[in-house]
């Protein structure tokens, strides 16, 4: 504007296009802020894209479907992605110092030993014999189906009016009454597929080349018979976990088949609640990812919870004598995934957080106890803290909301007061990876059988992965406990039901 025209017009004139200016600057500015973050956020996806095709499997990621966001040309993203790797060159693959040659490993003592005596080819007549060279290879047989066959004995007496008393054997208790499985058998189908993640199909093919027919829908319902009788062992277990003074909770997807609608299936979730103090773990199958799952197992809970940053969880901390504990290992993904955005703030984080897990590192290899792990981290533990905290509140003005980094940090303030809490109590863990771990067999097992057949077959699934998972957390052959379990919980007392809890006996 002209001096000119500056000077025909009011006072009143002049301070409006002076604010209209201002506006539309300020509009511009905003605008130029937009496009900025857009362009960041752009380049961060391009670099995640190149990861996801060029980079090695472990840094590779799979975007989750949105329905909402348009489909990207994924033709043209490669090829822009190809033209930019071009131009990096690569980086030379470094030889770890302490990679060592495989060598061939003993052969444990409790497998038996099946002796086979050579002799030499020649004559030995008149040597002195100086010993054996022994040599051993391990070998497999089949596993072979056998027939337990009970003969009871009957006997017939005569009574005093003249009549005939029978006197039979009695038969001992078993799995499945007037059933044929033992409970070898059942072990075995279930340990197939709950651990080792053979569907029942597959299990009735072996079957059948082995010479017999057992039908999926029999093993199905021979696995229905076993929950029913380890139902009584299943509410001990959540009665000893929701005892303790320190939970793990997670959850995880399962599609489960819609009986109203033929061939669909229902988003349900498997929510685990863990003890890793007891070493107890617990499946609980719920329709819904809503918070009244966690609301009505935990509604008597008293302690610590920890868990990740899923929002149902909130409500706990609302709850009178619940304290909720957060996740380090979830706020360490958010900076790990902006570390291509912001290489010198994220890895500023994150070898702050190297340095609190390497505490931890040090507590175990020195086989702490909870009062000595404590005392530990308030020495070197807690100032890291510290710093961190004072980091993320003289900093995150610094980002765009949007970015990776943004979020990163948003995500970290927002917890933060949760994520420190593990400094509380020497118990508590650093993050929530022993619940994500005992939810890993239900991720493989869903690439194998895919969904399960009804929602009751899903509540059965969370029993059997309950009482597999605290095999695992205590070493205990799950085969092993699952065949004993099963042939003794007919004639257990039902007082002393906790003596079967798969868990190291003092």
């Amino acid at each position: 504007m002209d001096s000119a025209t500056l000077g025909r017009m009011s006072r009143e004139e002049l301070i409006a296009e002076l604010l209209r200016e201002r506006s539309e600057k300020a509009v511009i500015a905003s605008q130029m802020a937009d496009a900025e973050s857009k362009r960041a956020k752009l380049e961060f996806e391009l670099e995640q894209l190149k990861r996801m095709i060029f980079g090695a499997k472990s840094e590779r990621f799979v975007a989750p479907a949105n329905p909402n966001q348009l489909e990207l040309d994924l033709g043209l993203a490669v090829e822009i992605a190809r033209e930019e790797a071009k131009k990096e060159p690569k980086p030379k693959r470094e030889k770890r110092p302490d990679a060592k040659k495989p060598v061939r490993q003993s052969i444990p003592d409790k497998f038996p030993r099946k002796v086979v005596v050579i002799e030499p080819g020649e004559d030995t007549t008149g040597m002195d014999y100086i010993g054996d060279e022994v040599t051993e290879e391990l070998e497999y047989t089949p596993g072979t189906l056998v027939v337990n066959q009970f003969r009871r004995k009957k006997y017939a007496a005569k009574t005093a009016d003249g009549g005939t008393r029978i006197v039979c054997a009695s038969l001992h208790s078993r799995p499945i009454e007037k059933g044929i499985p033992g409970p070898g058998l059942l072990a075995k189908v279930i340990i197939d597929k709950y651990t080792d993640h053979l569907p029942l199909y597959r299990q009735s093919q072996r079957f059948a080349r082995e010479g017999i027919d057992i039908p999926v829908s029999t093993m199905a319902d021979w696995i229905a018979r076993c929950c029913d009788l380890l139902d009584p062992l299943y509410e001990k277990l959540k009665q000893k976990i929701l005892e303790s003074a320190y939970v793990q909770a997670d959850e995880t997807p399962i599609k489960v088949l819609d009986s109203e609608k033929k061939g669909a299936t229902h988003q349900g979730y498997h929510w685990t609640y863990q003890s890793p103090v007891l070493g107890l773990v617990l499946f609980d199958y719920r329709p819904g990812r809503s918070r009244s799952g966690p609301i009505h197992v935990l509604r008597n809970y008293k302690g610590w919870l920890q868990t990740d940053g899923y929002s149902a969880y909130d409500e706990f901390e609302k709850r009178e004598g619940i304290f909720l504990v957060g996740c380090m290992a979830h706020v360490r993904r958010y900076f790990e995934k902006a570390l291509d955005y912001d290489n010198v703030n994220a890895g500023w984080v994150l070898g702050k957080i190297r340095e609190l897990y390497a505490i931890e590192r040090e507590a175990r290899e020195k086989c702490l106890g909870h009062n000595e792990r404590k005392a530990l981290r308030e020495e070197k533990a807690l100032p890291i803290v510290n710093e961190l905290g004072t980091w993320l509140r003289d900093k995150y003005k610094m980002f765009l909301p949007k970015s990776p980094m943004g979020e990163a940090v948003n995500y970290f303030l927002g917890r933060f007061n949760y994520v420190a809490r593990y400094l509380k109590d020497g118990q508590l863990e650093i993050d929530n990876n022993l619940a994500e771990n005992a939810i890993r067999p239900i991720a493989i097992g869903r690439k194998n059988y895919l969904f399960a057949g009804s929602h009751e077959g899903a509540r059965r699934a969370a029993m059997l992965y309950s009482f597999l998972g605290t095999c695992k957390r205590n070493d205990i052959e799950p085969f092993a406990w699952l065949r004993e379990t099963l042939g003794k919980i007919q004639d257990h007392p039902i007082n002393r039901i906790e003596e079967l809890l798969p868990v190291k006996k003092a």
